[in-house]
């Protein structure tokens, strides 16, 4: 069999350990923090002692040879491996938060557990223009408001999508719980009529027929609707011939519950002929 790499690479305190344990859990050989230097060798000599299945985790902690990991891995594509990048990120204040709990030292950081929230929050920075080209060759998965478990399951869902085409990704979301900063678009639809205010569909989702049926009958979602899939339809082969590998378009309401979610599902529907699509609902998830 042709061999299969995942790379992991993201944000420090983004969550990359728990991704490779969902790896770990679906069949790959994890190796943590390797130096990009040694990826081609590794590549070499490892499927003959672990299999076809190889993820890897890279980060921040190989700063001074991150700019070699780009050339690697395309000359391991050349070579016919298939590569897929994963790129875990959060806002700047959830990873403040996290390493001021954990009292975790960040790795560009020169001062000791519990620093500063400034010095803490230039090291971030910092790291973030280090990771940026890494992070645009990637599939991004925003951290800051999922459960591990979830992380986990999109890591899994991700890795069982078609690897040689464009992998699309509809995210519903709620406002009052932010913007997912892996979104390469955004459609705001709170201006749609809310299943919220009726009674009987309050409790529903979007993927329960009652609400679905309610929104399919009013026209303006009809027409929220038609515009963004004529938008993404003339849009995603472009993006195709730019080798672009990943797209995620989010579907924001007021609460995640009912109008996002039903146009996450209705549009997957629409593209799934056509490209390899993912559906996610960042709050139904979380339940």
């Amino acid at each position: 069999m042709a061999l299969e790499i995942v790379l992991i690479t993201g944000m420090s305190g983004s969550g990359k350990s728990v991704a490779l344990r969902a790896l770990e859990d679906a069949g790959y050989y994890c190796v943590d923090n390797l130096p990009p230097e040694l990826l081609s060798l590794f590549v070499t000599l490892e499927p003959k002692n672990h299999g076809n299945k190889i993820a890897i985790a890279v980060d921040v902690r190989s700063a001074t040879s991150l700019p070699q990991l780009p050339p690697a891995l395309e000359q391991l594509r050349q070579q016919g491996i298939a590569i897929r990048s994963i790129f875990l990120d959060a806002t700047t204040d959830t990873l403040v938060r996290r390493f001021s709990e954990t009292r975790r030292r960040h790795p560009l950081s020169n001062d000791t557990p519990g620093e500063s929230s400034r010095a803490l929050m230039q090291a971030i920075e910092l790291e973030r223009e280090l990771l940026a080209d890494l992070r645009e060759q990637s599939h991004v998965i925003d951290t800051s408001t999922i459960r591990p478990s979830q992380l986990q399951g999109y890591v899994k869902t991700f890795i069982s999508a078609a690897p040689e085409q464009l992998n699309l990704v509809f995210q519903s979301f709620a406002f009052k719980r932010g913007i997912p900063v892996d979104a390469d678009y955004v459609f705001d639809v709170r201006m749609l009529p809310n299943p919220h205010y009726e009674p009987e569909l309050r409790e529903l989702t979007g993927r329960d027929a009652p609400v679905a049926e309610f929104l399919r009958q009013q026209p303006e979602v009809a027409l929220m609707r038609s515009h963004i899939e004529q938008f993404l339809a003339h849009w995603l082969d472009f993006l195709a011939k730019n080798h672009r590998s990943y797209v995620t378009v989010a579907i924001g309401c007021t609460g995640g519950q009912h109008r996002s979610v039903y146009l996450v599902e209705r549009l997957a529907e629409t593209f799934e002929a056509r490209w390899a699509t993912l559906r996610r609902h960042r709050e139904l998830d979380a339940r």
